[in-house]
């Protein structure tokens, strides 16, 4: 995935250094945009070993609204965990517990992950009840009924309840447009905030996803998605990371299949899709902001 890579050069050459809300630090810049063709394949970072269950689980999760970790602990996904763990260390209840024993605690006591497992009114919340507009329900009717509307939007961003948030959306808007064929479907993102490093690869495989599964529910072929960020940044604690990245050549873009049809969103499980010929560089490690 060149488009990856030009970006993460782009940031290194282009960027100013910024404080955040972090404390981390980051190189950040203004304004970027990709596009990524899914006719050529699945646009899965190769420089670098993405999870693609977690990628699967995480979208899924959001589509049936759900705002509680303990169905991606129970699966093995790990990657919302952070958050209410900062949150439980400040409560009365925390008692020196490491992430790992929290994270325990949310698999195995339902009670104690419905007290500190929940994230606030985050991204499935707004996607399937904004004030209660079903977002999902209502795009999905429009792309079968009025597939030419300007109006085929979803937001994250519910300025009444960002602040009840663990983390206010940082893809925040989402727009489709369907071909004047009424053959491919394509999806534009807009990205408040973008990690390079570790969230930009997952955001890429996730919405690309997610333009497939609409696709699929609305008689669709996924076409384009298309990437536009506001705030790009790289913290200074992946500096490293990238620039080994950029050391590595792109190797050929998986396939990916949707192997069992729903007409029903909510239907889809991980076992409905087939990655086939993803071959990553190997991982690369690095921390997370909170």
């Amino acid at each position: 995935m060149k488009q990856y890579l030009d970006l993460a050069k782009h940031v290194l050459d282009v960027g100013e250094a910024r404080a955040d809300r972090t404390s981390t630090g980051t190189i950040s810049t203004f304004g970027y945009q990709m596009r990524f063709d899914l006719r050529e394949g699945f646009p899965m970072l190769t420089t670098k070993k993405v999870h693609f269950k977690s990628v699967v689980e995480e979208l899924l999760w959001f589509i049936r609204g759900n705002t509680n970790i303990r169905p991606l602990v129970l699966k093995g996904v790990r990657i919302w965990n952070e958050w209410p763990y900062a949150d439980y260390q400040k409560s009365s209840e925390y008692q020196g517990e490491t992430l790992q024993q929290f994270v325990d605690k949310i698999r195995d006591d339902e009670a104690f992950a419905q007290k500190h497992g929940d994230l606030g009114p985050v991204y499935g919340k707004q996607w399937r009840d904004f004030f209660g507009v079903d977002q999902i329900d209502k795009l999905i009717y429009n792309l079968r009924h009025n597939p030419f509307s300007r109006r085929h939007i979803i937001s994250a961003w519910n300025p009444a309840e960002v602040d009840q948030m663990a983390l206010p959306p940082c893809h925040s808007f989402m727009q489709f447009y369907v071909s004047s064929d009424q053959k491919e479907l394509s999806l534009q993102l807009y990205q408040r905030s973008a990690d390079v490093f570790l969230g930009v690869p997952f955001n890429i495989a996730s919405y690309a996803l997610l333009l497939m599964i609409v696709a699929d529910v609305c008689g669709y072929q996924a076409k384009e998605f298309v990437h536009t960020f506001g705030d790009v940044h790289i913290y200074n604690d992946h500096l490293d990371q990238i620039r080994l990245q950029l050391t590595r050549d792109p190797r050929p873009l998986p396939k990916l299949s949707i192997i069992k049809h729903h007409a029903n969103i909510n239907d889809y499980q991980y076992e409905d899709f087939l990655l086939e010929g993803y071959d990553p560089h190997p991982h690369i490690a690095g921390k997370v902001s909170v």
